[in-house]
């Protein structure tokens, strides 16, 4: 598909986006009529055409010969779930997030007429559509590390007739050239927050990034000793691809064979451990977790300052900190 050909889905991808959307508002996402209006109106399909389903072992295209394979693709592009868009050497990096969990990043970015948004990690192009759609082209700039992703997503774009600027490059390094920002929305996980994205925010700017298992939301303040930023965690779990470039790499999760599976298992439990790295090991991470009354994502947060950056529980310089890797 490209920006010179009619759309032959264009009917049956309306039906079904207008249900995508009904689904996100009856499960309590898009009150902000100009977000509902993007997802109305930008057509997901031409971000995915095609994309690996049953784990990777299946790939659905829009031009499948067989009527019911292509049928079945254009449910897919528009079901509640992420898609696996690019698979290497049997390793996911890139995918079309869900669409609940885009709508409610997008609505948490709290965007205002005349911002600049940055958005690291550039997927599909379906993200920086929807931006595009409520900012202008204009005001949105994507940037990812990979040549084929970016070109990629700069066709989807055009075929679905936005052009926000594509940019292949470091991500971790920001894009100056197009700053400053008053929003930067992540798409992948990070180890740790690069100083480079504060540095071309404009002070009070928004930062929202997946972490760990969850979304992290700072904002940027001007201090003594220069740029800062915290916040803390959202609600919302969030599972990413990593983050590609110039960062320290994760670090290894520890073993968890020695806890009991109720609690190795449980969604918080592990987002405690995701997010003090090595910091605490199994069984310190499970007496602060239950002493501390299984605390919600809501309760932790991250400080970025004078060239340190930590995660905390409930209090930023209270007893309970963790470093994080130098961005």
């Amino acid at each position: 598909m490209d920006d010179a050909r009619p759309d032959p889905f264009a009917m049956a991808a309306a039906e079904e986006r207008w249900a995508m959307v009904r689904g996100i508002v009856a499960g309590g996402g898009l009150t902000d009529p100009a977000w509902r209006a993007a997802f109305e109106e930008v057509p997901r399909h031409l971000f995915v055409p095609y994309y690996y389903a049953g784990g990777g072992a299946d790939r659905l295209w829009c031009e499948d010969p067989d009527p019911v394979r292509r049928a079945q693709w254009l449910r897919g592009a528009y079901a509640d779930g992420a898609v696996a868009t690019r698979i290497r050497d049997g390793e996911l990096i890139s995918s079309c997030s869900q669409p609940s969990l885009m709508a409610r990043m997008l609505e948490e970015l709290d965007v205002r007429d005349g911002q600049r948004v940055l958005e690291i990690g550039a997927g599909s192009g379906y993200n920086a559509a929807l931006l595009s759609h409520r900012l202008g082209d204009d005001a949105v700039t994507t940037v990812d590390l990979d040549p084929e992703i970016t070109e990629s997503a700069r066709r989807h774009l055009a075929a679905a007739g936005y052009r926000p600027a594509v940019i292949t490059g470091d991500g971790t390094r920001g894009w100056p050239p197009r700053g400053p920002y008053h929003r930067i929305i992540v798409t992948c996980t990070l180890p740790c927050v690069p100083q480079a994205w504060l540095d071309q925010c404009v002070t009070d700017a928004r930062i929202l990034a997946p972490f760990a298992t969850g979304l992290i939301a700072l904002r940027v303040s001007e201090g003594e000793h220069g740029r800062y930023a915290e916040g803390r965690f959202l609600h919302t779990p969030a599972y990413f691809v990593p983050l590609r470039g110039t960062l320290p790499r994760p670090v290894r999760r520890p073993h968890l064979g020695t806890l009991p599976r109720r609690v190795s298992e449980n969604q918080l439990f592990r987002f405690l451990l995701a997010l003090t790295g090595a910091g605490l090991d199994p069984r310190e991470a499970l007496s602060l977790w239950q002493r501390e009354r299984r605390p919600e994502r809501e309760r932790f947060g991250i400080t970025v300052q004078n060239g340190r950056q930590w995660a905390w529980l409930d209090d930023p310089e209270g007893p309970y900190v963790w470093p994080l890797p130098s961005g």
